[in-house]
């Protein structure tokens, strides 16, 4: 029986705190229902769509992609090198930067959050006083011999949120958070078309390389006629000069390939998080030209635009900042309360005569603050119209984009037909001069002029192939690669 003493002295001690509370929350219940929060509700502004892009009329519009949709565009081009380069774009360090930012947004959204509960603090304090016996009103008659004192406080406090102030805050912290989601998958977007930029242009340049150096083989076999033309007294001597030349000039140029090729190597390295010196691509030269691109329709270009929803996000963030600035204007109402057990004995310390307890509230308002909050309420207008000028201003860059790679495929597909009509009549040139040459019809120069022609018709069309791919990437880009702002977690 007497082991149960502590248990009910400890029950009757839980619930004198329990009460204080409870209490506590119960006074502030009623501010908490019937508070309202200030300033505007938020509005998504309102931002011109054309109804078609206008490169539409002139461009090949696809069947929606499975891959696109997926989010892995890159699979679009059915390059299992590309494919596994992209995999490993996780490991890029900008892309664990924005991933930390984010981290770091959702944190604040419950350091917001925590405004809404109250905050109870306890301690425990252990004295032993000695009085002066020449303080003052000490009489005769009064102690002043040493005690103790050991205290067990429970203080608790809690703001009400009358006017929405802490909700706000939360909507802004939110906000951001999203915001913050929407530029990591704004970055992960963007390193990953770099990647491929980057991946396209090198195997362009494994295709210029390839073709610098069949050439410089056909160049060979043309320097051997010619001399042997000249020792047989049927070519002069700058026949040869001039051969030479072209072979040599070839040679530099496939060497100097081997610079860009090694800078976009790197390039590719760094992106996927690894050491240049670690990492090795083979040669591949392209072959096919892009598939064609789903674009969907200008008013999608909203929710699949992870910067569009970036800067929508912030625009709502501005508006709750609104209303955190004006409830500055209104009384802060705030609770507290407090409980425990204080005695001269440790032994009564626990004791129901040792409790104490009690209850405070208190309306505080600014009455003077130097146009402080008038201040603040018109940064936070400023802000909140900077950020819908923000956000159309994106809305209008993308439409840009997508038009512009629109018209970069159409031309540059029209330009790779033509082009290949003139590889076509610059080989055909080139086969009649060397006939003629060999009859004995013309000189060597005729032959050179022909070569140079043809090399650069044919560096032009892989270019070209190069150019072309690198505009669907971007397109792909522009339209968002098959983000949705349903991806934007709710934080």
């Amino acid at each position: 029986m007497q082991g149960s003493k502590p248990n009910r002295v400890c029950r009757g001690r839980a619930k004198g705190i329990s009460f204080v509370i409870n209490f506590a929350l119960g006074l502030a219940a009623p501010f908490i229902l019937a508070g309202c929060a200030v300033g505007p509700n938020y509005a998504r502004p309102p931002a011109d769509v054309p109804a078609d892009y206008k490169e539409n009329s002139n461009f090949r519009v696809a069947q929606p992609s499975d891959a696109i949709t997926k989010g892995t565009w890159w699979e679009i081009y059915q390059d299992a090198q590309l494919n596994s380069l992209e995999q490993q774009i996780t490991s890029n360090f900008s892309l664990r930067t924005a991933q930390a930012r984010f981290d770091q947004a959702r944190a604040a959204v419950r350091i917001s959050r925590s405004a809404l509960y109250p905050t109870a603090t306890g301690s425990l304090a252990i004295s032993r006083v000695h009085p002066s016996s020449h303080r003052p009103l000490v009489t005769s008659s009064t102690t002043t011999k040493a005690y103790s004192d050991f205290s067990l406080p429970v203080d608790a406090s809690y703001e009400a949120d009358v006017w929405g102030r802490v909700r706000r805050t939360i909507e802004a912290s939110r906000s951001e958070a999203q915001a913050t989601a929407a530029d990591y998958a704004n970055v992960d977007l963007s390193l990953r078309a770099e990647l491929a930029l980057d991946y396209f242009a090198l195997r362009g340049l494994d295709a210029q390389k390839q073709l610098l150096d069949s050439t410089v083989v056909s160049y060979e076999k043309a320097l051997e006629l010619t001399q042997s033309r000249y020792k047989g007294g049927l070519a002069s001597a700058v026949d040869v000069a001039q051969a030479q030349t072209q072979l040599e000039t070839t040679r530099a140029e496939a060497i100097d390939v081997e610079v860009q090729r090694s800078q976009f190597e790197h390039a590719i390295a760094v992106l996927i998080g690894k050491p240049p010196a670690e990492f090795d691509l083979p040669p591949l030269p392209l072959t096919s030209p892009p598939p064609s691109i789903p674009t969907g329709v200008p008013s999608d270009l909203l929710q699949r635009r992870p910067d569009i929803s970036a800067a929508e996000r912030r625009v709502q963030e501005a508006n709750a900042n609104i209303g955190v600035a004006r409830a500055a204007y209104f009384p802060r109402v705030t609770l507290t309360g407090g409980g425990g057990f204080e005695s001269t004995s440790i032994g009564t310390l626990l004791q129901g005569p040792s409790g104490l307890w009690s209850l405070a509230g208190q309306a505080a308002e600014v009455l003077f603050d130097g146009g402080l909050r008038r201040g603040t309420t018109e940064e936070a207008k400023a802000a909140y119209q900077q950020s819908v000028d923000n956000y159309r201003q994106t809305i209008l860059g993308a439409f840009q984009e997508v038009e512009d790679n629109l018209a970069a495929l159409r031309i540059l597909a029209q330009e790779a037909e033509t082009q290949s009509g003139a590889v076509a009549a610059a080989e055909h040139y080139l086969s009649l001069s060397v006939t003629r040459y060999k009859g004995g019809v013309t000189n060597y120069l005729e032959v050179t002029t022909a070569q140079t022609v043809a090399l650069a018709d044919e560096v032009t069309a892989v270019n070209l192939l190069s150019r072309w791919l690198s505009a669907s990437v971007l397109l792909i880009k522009a339209i968002g690669g098959g983000w949705d702002a349903s991806k934007i977690p709710h934080v």
